[in-house]
């Protein structure tokens, strides 16, 4: 106990910092011009962190500068403190002056064209003075690293049942449906009545397999009794699959909250395809556990709750 005592009083904040952006860039040249102070400032604040605290944090590899098994435990809660201190720090910011304040937010691709926009118009038009900064995720490849590593402060997605991890923390928002999806001037625009098989030939765009959705996809026509059509395009990109479907000679799976939003004005119309349960999805917010969140973020989730508890009760689009 006096150790860890004596460490606390000791050890500086700013050495700290260093020490994150050595671990983050490998490379002391390149941590001194990214705080832009000297290299040889850089050397020392390391060895007055290793002094005080008796221990090896870095060690020099052919690959770089890497973390010791101490230096990833310190790093590793070292990011937790500097997070919390500019969570703490945007909340006074906030108590100040309600009307600013910055957000971070990732986004599935989908979800960015359906529900996030009617999200966004309506916190901007209560907050003008938060700032807005939107990046896409893609689940399969990122496994929630943004979150991990809070370069964002919250997710809007997709999210796979069961949800197995252990260290965020998920709030169902919507309900949404993936649905069969023309566009107006298909000549199945008309029909009152389809199913998967019936569409079977046509030029589908499809997901990739090995993602979250494109095994969503197949499952839908495994249930159906069907094998998966062979792909005219094989794409994760949403505004490809819309521009490309509103032709009318493309066959496509969309979540509804997008034909709901902007189907009208994309030229596209959901086909009435009964589909398996496994088509309705759950688009959620994300977020790190035992991670404060700040006002503005708690007021953007607010807002999610409002936009997605509006769209429960809208109509499905195939019935207009």
């Amino acid at each position: 106990m006096p150790y860890i005592n004596r460490a606390r009083r000791r050890i500086k904040l700013r050495d700290l910092h260093i020490l994150l952006v050595v671990a983050q860039r490998g490379s002391m040249a390149k941590a001194a011009t990214e705080l832009a102070i000297s290299q040889p400032a850089v050397s020392r604040a390391i060895a007055d962190l290793e002094h005080e605290l008796g221990l090896r944090l870095l060690d020099r590899s052919r690959n770089g500068i890497e973390p010791t098994p101490y230096g990833r435990a310190l790093v590793r809660r070292g990011t937790a403190i500097f997070d919390e201190l500019t969570q703490g720090l945007q909340e006074l910011e906030f108590l100040a002056d309600p009307t600013t304040g910055q957000l971070r937010i990732g986004s599935s691709e989908s979800v960015a064209a359906g529900l996030l926009p009617a999200v966004i118009d309506r916190f901007a038009r209560r907050h003008p003075g938060i700032r807005l900064s939107v990046v896409q995720t893609v689940l399969s490849t990122t496994h929630y690293s943004e979150l991990r590593e809070r370069s964002i402060d919250l997710l809007l997605g997709w999210i796979p049942t069961p949800f197995g991890e252990e260290d965020l923390v998920v709030e169902p928002m919507l309900s949404d449906p993936r649905v069969v999806v023309v566009g107006r001037q298909s000549k199945w625009a008309r029909s009152s009545k389809l199913t998967l098989a019936d569409l079977a030939d046509e030029a589908w765009i499809l997901p990739p397999p090995d993602t979250f959705v494109g095994s969503a996809t197949a499952d839908l026509f495994r249930e159906s009794g069907l094998s998966i059509p062979r792909a005219s395009l094989t794409t994760l990109s949403i505004h490809l699959c819309c521009r490309l479907a509103a032709t009318g000679n493309f066959v496509t799976f969309l979540p509804s909250s997008i034909v709901q939003f902007s189907g009208r004005d994309l030229g596209l119309k959901m086909l009435p395809v009964k589909l398996p349960r496994t088509s309705v999805v759950s688009v959620a917010i994300v977020t790190l556990k035992n991670r404060t969140l700040s006002p503005a973020a708690e007021i953007f989730i607010e807002c999610v709750r409002e936009v997605s508890r509006s769209m429960a009760g809208k109509p499905r689009a195939h019935k207009s």
